[in-house]
């Protein structure tokens, strides 16, 4: 065998192993930091800010005898 015949023969050798690992590697590489999109504090502000002009709101009402 000459070497060019043998680096042929090397090289599709380590391709068919390559062939014989489809579908064996993960989904993803790379890993999900958590499953919410936001932070709690972020989260938590929102809720803060939602709950917070409600109840203002409802106060302010209340204090104006119900006429808006």
């Amino acid at each position: 065998m000459t070497t060019s015949r043998r680096l042929a023969d090397r090289k599709s050798a380590k391709f068919q192993k390559n062939i014989l690992k489809r579908g064996a590697v993960p989904e993803t590489t790379v890993k999900k930091a958590s499953s919410y999109p936001v932070g709690p504090i972020v989260l938590g502000f929102f809720v803060f800010v939602v709950i917070g002009s409600s109840i203002f709101q409802i106060i302010r009402t209340a204090s104006s005898g119900g006429m808006a």
